[in-house]
C-alpha cells in the first residue's frame, strides 16, 4: 500500500474522530449519557489510528496506480461502517452486529435503509451519529470521485478542471475546495431550515442528509415538519443541492466566458429538470417529489401519489450531475450515449452525411472509447440489478419489491412511500438480504465502471 493510501484512510479516520467528539460534546451539554463510553472509545481509537496512517513514513512514497486507487476506495467503504456501527451495537439492546452494520452501511454509503421502525426510541446523540455517517460517507464519494478521475472521460473531467491528470497540488487544490463548499453549502441548508422554524436538532440532522443525498431522517413523521407549502418549496429548492455538481454556484460566481464547459452539465440537468416538471405537472398534475427523486435522495410526504411509482424510479436511475452526492447513471452520460446511437442510425440512411458526437456546450466530441464505457456502464447497471433482485427474491422477499429494492439499492435512495416501500421492515429481512443489500450498496456507490476495470483486470490479466 502506498503512502497515498495511507494518508487517504487516515484523513477519514481522523474525520470519525472529530465528529464522535462533537457527539461527546452533545452528550455532556444534554446529559445523554447513554453511549458517551462508546464515542470516547471511538474518539481515542480513531484519532491514535489516524495520526498513525497520516506520519507513518516508514513506506516511501511512490506513484499510485488505477487499481490500488479502486481497492483503497472499495476498502474504506468496508472499513469506516465498522467503526461507525459500534454505537449502534453497544448501545442498543438486543441488536446483532450485522444490523448495526447495515445500519452503518446504508449511512456511509447515503443509502438511508433502516433497521430502525421508531426513531423515538433512539437516543439523540445516536440520531445525530446516524446523520454524520451520512454526512461522512457524501465527502468520501466526492473524495473517491476525485481519486478515481482518470477512468472517466474527458469531458467529465473538464467538466472539474483544465487538468485531464491531476498531479499532487492540483489534488490538494480540488480537495480543499471540496471540503470547503461541502461544509459551506451544509451550513447554507442549516440556515435555511432554521428560518422556516425548524428546532436546530432537526435542522442539523436534516442538513447533513440533504447535502449527502442521505435517506436518514430525525423523525418518524416527516409531514410534520414541513405544514406549509412555503416550507415545501424551500425544503424542494434545497434538496437540489444534491442533484447539480457541488461547484454549481462556485463555478457560476467566479464563471469566464472561457470555462462555459465548467457549467455545461448543470446547464443540461436544469434543462432536464424544466422538462420534467412540466410532464409531471401537465399530465399529472402532480410535482411532488420531484426533486428528492431525481436527487436520489428518496425522502417524501405521505400524500405522493402512488401511480407514478415506476416514473419515480425512472429519474432514480437517471440520477444527477457527475460531481455530485447523488447517483444514477448520470444524465450527461445518458445524453451523449442517445446522440452516439441517433448519430450511427442516421448513418446508415444517410451514408455521406458527416454526424458529429458532439453535444452541445461540451467542447469536444465524445469519442467512442467513452461511448463503450457509457454502454458497459447501463450494461453493468442490468446484470447488477439482476442479480440483486434475484437473491432478494430467492431469500423469500416478492419479487416487485425485490426489483424495486435492486433500483433503490444501486442507486443509493432511500425507501419511502413514493417507491411503495416506505413499510419495508429491514430488521425481519435473512441473513442472505442484508448481505445482499449491503454488498450492492458499496457496488452503487463506488460507480460502476470501477468494476470493469477490476474485472478486467483480474479476470482478462492479458
Amino acid at each position: 500500500m502506498s503512502r497515498f493510501s495511507l494518508i487517504f484512510i487516515g484523513s477519514f479516520t481522523l474525520l470519525i474522530s472529530l465528529f464522535s467528539f462533537l457527539n461527546i460534546i452533545y452528550s455532556y451539554y444534554l446529559n445523554l449519557f447513554l453511549n458517551i463510553n462508546t464515542y470516547f472509545i471511538i474518539f481515542l481509537f480513531t484519532l491514535i489510528l489516524g495520526l498513525f496512517l497520516i506520519f507513518f513514513k516508514r513506506i516511501h512514497f511512490k506513484k499510485i496506480n488505477i487499481y490500488e486507487k479502486i481497492l483503497i476506495v472499495i476498502i474504506g467503504y468496508l472499513f469506516f461502517p465498522v467503526i461507525i456501527s459500534l454505537p449502534f451495537y453497544f448501545s442498543i439492546n438486543n441488536i446483532s452486529y450485522l444490523n448495526s452494520y447495515f445500519e452503518a452501511i446504508s449511512g456511509f454509503t447515503s443509502t438511508g435503509f433502516s433497521i430502525f421502525d421508531n426513531i423515538k426510541q433512539l437516543d439523540q446523540s445516536l440520531i445525530i451519529w446516524r446523520s454524520s455517517s451520512q454526512w461522512i460517507g457524501g465527502l468520501y464519494f466526492l473524495f473517491s470521485l476525485l481519486l478515481l478521475i482518470d477512468i472517466f472521460d474527458d469531458n467529465l473531467k473538464k467538466s472539474l478542471t483544465n487538468y485531464i491528470s491531476f498531479n499532487s497540488s492540483e489534488t490538494l487544490k480540488q480537495s480543499l475546495k471540496i471540503i470547503i463548499i461541502y461544509s459551506s453549502i451544509t451550513f447554507i441548508i442549516f440556515i435555511f431550515l432554521k428560518l422556516i422554524n425548524l428546532r436546530t436538532f432537526d435542522s442539523f440532522n436534516l442538513s447533513m442528509t440533504i447535502i449527502s443525498s442521505g435517506g436518514f431522517l430525525p423523525m418518524n413523521n416527516f409531514d410534520s415538519l414541513f405544514k406549509s407549502d412555503l416550507s415545501k418549496i424551500i425544503l424542494s429548492i434545497l434538496i437540489l443541492s444534491s442533484y447539480f455538481s457541488l461547484f454549481f454556484i462556485y463555478n457560476l460566481i467566479f464563471f469566464k466566458k472561457n470555462n462555459l464547459n465548467y457549467l455545461s452539465e448543470d446547464l443540461y440537468l436544469a434543462l432536464y429538470l424544466i422538462i420534467i416538471i412540466a410532464i409531471l405537472f401537465i399530465f399529472f398534475n402532480s410535482e411532488n417529489s420531484l426533486s428528492s427523486s431525481v436527487s436520489n435522495l428518496g425522502i417524501s410526504f405521505e400524500n405522493t401519489p402512488s401511480n407514478l411509482s415506476f416514473i419515480f424510479l425512472i429519474l432514480v436511475i437517471i440520477g444527477g450531475s457527475f460531481f455530485s452526492t447523488s447517483s444514477g447513471l448520470r444524465v450527461i452520460k445518458i445524453l451523449s450515449l442517445l446522440k452516439y446511437s441517433l448519430n450511427n442510425l442516421l448513418s446508415n440512411t444517410k451514408p455521406n452525411q458527416i454526424y458529429l458526437n458532439k453535444v452541445t456546450l461540451l467542447k469536444s466530441n465524445t469519442d467512442k472509447s467513452d461511448v463503450n464505457k457509457y454502454f458497459l456502464t447501463v450494461l453493468v447497471f442490468i446484470i447488477s440489478l439482476f442479480a440483486v433482485s434475484s437473491l432478494l427474491t430467492i431469500s423469500g422477499i416478492k419479487f416487485e419489491n425485490s426489483f424495486k429494492l435492486g433500483i433503490l439499492t444501486i442507486m443509493n435512495t432511500v425507501n419511502s412511500s413514493m417507491y411503495g416501500l416506505a413499510d419495508f421492515n429491514f430488521y425481519s429481512i435473512n441473513i442472505i438480504s442484508k448481505l445482499s443489500l449491503i454488498i450492492f450498496m458499496i457496488i452503487g456507490r463506488i460507480e460502476l465502471l470501477t468494476l470493469l476495470i477490476l474485472i478486467k483486470k483480474f479476470l482478462f490479466k492479458n
